[in-house]
């Protein structure tokens, strides 16, 4: 089986939650991972910062470089790109996760929250793509077989996707555009862009903080890290412009015995993600 055994990781919001998950995941087949985040010191809100984080995937089996960075930055991102490049030769897979939500209507978001959202959902991942796209370049004239990932949902224009949370919405559909758009742009380089999304919601310290949400009835970050391996391993030229579901794709590749990814073994009845009919 492929694995991402060498292979050099950018990862976005890697801090926690499913940034993390995917580091330590590839960190386990031997990857190098650049940690990118803001949060360098604890949070009694939000558990975990950058440097913790990258003693974790060390842990697990890789190297760890982490990079304090706003992606919003784009200094400080081609700074984080030059850093990798530096530490580990080039970079062969993006993984554009760092996001933020505010499930809110339009009279209840303040353009401060609105900006914040555009800027480090779709800026952030139209810049971070566009930083590490010269060395993905790099990857494929090597035969690295390089991927860009983005945790963005598949697209529809069905309205009760935008009428509770117009701003959110057309964030996150940003970032799915990039996925749609990238893919066709960069095929002629054999670098796979894809995106990847949950089934149910996946118990998150963010999504702890929104109101109302049972953690229990979610599925652990574990499973979009197996499934964005999955991904990862495949075949760039041939695998782009998809928008994978994670319990699908996990399905494709005979595992369908989801149980352990589970808040609370035994659980049937999942708060389903948002975005997924």
């Amino acid at each position: 089986m492929t694995t991402l055994q060498g292979k050099t990781l950018f990862v976005t919001g890697a801090s926690r939650g499913i940034g993390l998950a995917i580091a330590k995941r590839a960190a386990a087949d031997g990857a190098n991972v650049v940690l990118v985040a803001k949060t360098t010191e604890p949070n009694p809100k939000l558990p975990g910062t950058l440097y913790s984080a990258a003693e974790e995937v060390e842990a697990a089996g890789g190297q760890a470089l982490p990079v304090p960075t706003d992606i919003r930055d784009e200094d400080a991102v081609a700074a984080a790109v030059r850093a990798a490049v530096e530490r580990f030769g080039g970079i062969d897979i993006l993984v554009n996760n760092a996001s933020a939500i505010s499930l809110t209507g339009t009279a209840a978001t303040p353009m401060k929250r609105f900006d914040l959202m555009f800027g480090v959902n779709v800026r952030g991942t139209y810049c971070c793509t566009q930083a590490c796209l010269p060395h993905l370049i790099e990857s494929g004239k090597a035969g690295r077989n390089p991927h860009v990932l983005n945790m963005a949902p598949p697209l529809s224009m069905k309205p009760h996707w935008f009428a509770h949370h117009t701003a959110y919405t057309m964030a996150k559909y940003g970032m799915s555009m990039c996925t749609l758009g990238h893919a066709a742009e960069f095929a002629r380089h054999g670098i796979g862009v894809n995106s990847l999304w949950p089934r149910t919601a996946i118990a998150t310290a963010a999504l702890q903080m929104i109101p109302g949400v049972d953690l229990d009835k979610c599925r652990r970050p574990e499973i979009l890290a197996d499934a964005a391996c999955l991904v990862l391993t495949r075949d760039a030229k041939t695998t782009t412009g998809n928008f994978f579901i994670d319990d699908t794709l996990l399905a494709q590749h005979g595992v369908t015995d989801l149980d352990r990814y589970s808040v609370v073994p035994g659980t049937t009845d999942f708060i389903p993600d948002f975005f997924v009919d």
